[in-house]
């Protein structure tokens, strides 16, 4: 009798900020799809997470709960092979977070790098909150607390699992073994820019949305920018600094168009426009399913609560079970 092979248990997220566009589409939603094949896969809503920067106006945050679940449904997240979770409707997030913060070193919080960046980077805001700084350590329970094996990150994200690997590592020599270390899974995340050429962003106002209708779509990429170098039709362009083919021919267009594209760029056989024309149809093409079960989602958004209420109860059962575990590890009642 054959035995069915154990599936590695992966945790991921993201935080809620509304719909969902092609960077997150190609950053982290095509790679859940693939894990979700083969791993047990848990994917959270990080509201609490969200509020770490956005604590002081959170009024839009349940929306936008909705609004991102609506876009992993449509783009084939799959409720029955994938749980599907809320990070605030399982407390035992919170408990563990504060069980570890008691262990963690404030050095250790201090170097984390995206720390310092965002300090600088988002001068808007005021972050010097506990909160912010102690975000890895929310973040490292999130993970153990589902005895995570695997979690799914970029190269840039991969010191925050390491630090994670650290506090789980301090953990187990003061208590015991309890949890397995996470194992970084380093992914590839392709380069998808914005219609202004920098990294696709809500918040650059440069996006193109997976609900976005087909006109839309075709108005945003006509008007991208692309090599900055290339002022007339008649001079040559570099495809390889072209924020279109970059970012839209590499992932939607066959070799062949490629080879048009890069050969009518570099010796200025074809201009601008013709190169963005003859990507725009395939890009619609490819939203064109993930539209349609979205707009049977938006019609039936208690089906969308109903898939949270019941996954986060199935997460909500395991963290239980590993708070139990926990307790008696570190002698409390």
């Amino acid at each position: 009798m054959a035995v069915e092979k154990r599936r590695v248990r992966i945790l991921s997220g993201m935080r809620p900020s509304g719909k969902l566009h092609l960077g997150h589409y190609h950053g982290v939603l095509e790679n859940w799809l693939e894990l979700q094949r083969d791993h047990d896969c848990y994917f959270f809503v990080a509201d609490w997470h969200a509020l770490t920067t956005e604590y002081s106006d959170p009024s839009g945050l349940r929306d936008n709960i909705i609004e991102m679940v609506i876009d992993w449904l449509s783009v084939g997240i799959d409720p029955e092979r994938s749980v599907i979770f809320l990070q605030s409707g399982v407390k035992e997030h919170a408990e563990l977070f504060v069980l570890l913060a008691m262990i963690t070193p404030l050095g250790w919080l201090e170097r984390n790098p995206t720390y310092k960046e965002q300090l600088s980077e988002l001068k808007d805001k005021d972050l010097h909150t506990f909160g912010f700084l102690g975000y890895p350590v929310l973040q490292t329970a999130d993970i153990i607390v589902y005895r995570a094996e695997k979690v799914p990150v970029g190269i840039d994200q991969a010191p925050h699992i390491e630090l994670a690997r650290e506090i789980t590592r301090r953990f187990n020599y003061l208590y015991g073994d309890t949890f397995p270390e996470p194992q970084t899974l380093l992914t590839e995340s392709p380069k998808v820019l914005g219609t202004d050429g920098r990294k696709m962003s809500k918040s650059y106002n440069n996006a193109i949305y997976l609900d976005d209708p087909p006109e839309v779509v075709d108005k945003k990429i006509r008007t991208m920018v692309t090599d900055t170098a290339r002022m007339k039709r008649r001079d040559p362009g570099n495809p390889d600094v072209c924020p279109v083919y970059i970012s839209f021919h590499s992932l939607y267009s066959d070799e062949e168009t490629r080879r048009w594209v890069r050969e009518g760029c570099t010796t200025a056989g074809i201009g601008c426009i013709e190169c963005k024309r003859s990507v725009i149809p395939n890009v619609i093409e490819r939203l064109a399913p993930i539209q349609e079960r979205r707009r049977e989602l938006v019609k039936d958004p208690d089906r969308v609560r109903a898939v949270l209420d019941r996954d986060t109860a199935k997460a909500r059962a395991v963290a239980q079970e590993t708070m139990e575990m926990v307790r008696r590890a570190m002698g409390l009642g």
